[in-house]
């Protein structure tokens, strides 16, 4: 509950801060040593989705379990609402991008910019989500408040929940289950083994190093004064240890999601480099920001000003972009002169 709880948290926090910024596009900053320029790759060239090439038409209607506990039938497929970026981008890649009618707001690819927001985060606007007439709904399991999902439920609208993603061994399972809910399990079997395979690409290139880089997954937000160090459960292990690193809050011994950050912590973590989202930093005022974050210049990667961001609406998402999303962590880390 504890996880769950701070997810919804920090997923509203990012929706605020999404609000106030803009849904921006790929440019996240790369890694930085001496200044702010960038070095590293951005995510992508554009913050574009690839739909499968050939996607199969729905077979419906289809009966599926929920995450929560639920057994739903859905009919239709021609008005999907998704209501988290992660998962629009799922739905998008399987072909049905057309479909969908509404976003959360954390869906910032470009193919969702101009498609109404019902939804940001963690505050789901089920009048908002009704009015679309949508046959469909797709939810996490941290997707709220509870009274909103009841409403679209008791209205009759098919609503799947899909479990939340906490690690890459996630990515092929949710993309099954968005796939089965939408009458789609050969496309979602397709795209499972493009992703895996591009993933699997990555990973062969990750240079050999004895001694892996510690990185400290640092989640800021300025406006909000929200200055967390991640650890163990924060979501972001996972792709650290696949791009060959250390998890340096998670080696510090922080076994839950988040702590405030401190000196004393991040002393303790001592990371090489900083994994930051794109708009985390800049709501610190870049790098010569976020090295004034108490104990942040005392560390070897402040010291260094090493770096390493990932855009806001990819870094934890799991899903069909994931390879990218690693692809940038391996190159802001191992690029040339790291």
């Amino acid at each position: 509950m504890r996880r769950t709880r701070l997810a919804g948290a920090l997923t509203a926090v990012l929706a605020l801060a999404l609000t106030a910024t803009g849904c921006g596009g790929a440019g996240g900053n790369g890694s930085g040593s001496g200044s702010d320029k960038p070095t590293g790759p951005s995510t992508t060239a554009r913050d574009r989705v690839e739909p499968l090439a050939d996607p199969a038409a729905p077979r419906l209607p289809v009966t599926v379990p929920s995450a929560d506990g639920r057994t739903v039938t859905v009919g239709s497929t021609e008005r999907i609402v998704p209501l988290s970026g992660s998962l629009s981008e799922i739905v998008f890649t399987l072909g049905l991008g057309t479909k969908v009618v509404a976003r959360d707001i954390t869906a910032t690819f470009e193919q969702a910019e101009e498609l109404p927001v019902v939804t940001r985060a963690h505050d789901v606007s089920a009048e908002s989500v009704l009015s679309l007439r949508p046959t469909v709904v797709l939810a996490e399991s941290t997707t709220g408040p509870a009274e909103a999902i009841a409403q679209i439920r008791d209205a009759g609208i098919p609503l799947v929940v899909v479990k939340p993603a906490k690690a890459l061994a996630d990515v092929g399972t949710r993309i099954d289950a968005v796939a089965a809910a939408l009458g789609v399990p050969d496309s979602g079997t397709a795209l499972r083994k493009r992703t895996q395979e591009r993933i699997d690409a990555v990973r062969k290139g990750i240079p050999a190093r004895e001694e892996k880089p510690r990185v400290a997954f640092l989640y800021v937000r300025g406006t909000a004064a929200v200055y967390l160090l991640g650890g163990a459960e924060s979501g972001a292990s996972s792709l650290l240890e696949a791009a060959g690193a250390v998890d340096a809050g998670k080696a510090s011994g922080l076994a839950k999601d988040f702590t405030p950050i401190t000196s004393e912590a991040l002393a303790k973590a001592a990371p090489d480099a900083i994994l930051v989202m794109s708009k985390g930093l800049d709501s610190v005022g870049g790098i010569d920001g976020l090295v004034k974050v108490p104990g942040v210049a005392e560390t070897p990667a402040g010291a260094d000003r090493r770096v390493v961001t990932v855009d806001d609406g990819v870094l934890l998402n799991y899903g069909p972009r994931t390879d990218q999303v690693l692809g940038s962590l391996v190159g802001q880390l191992y690029g040339e002169g790291r």
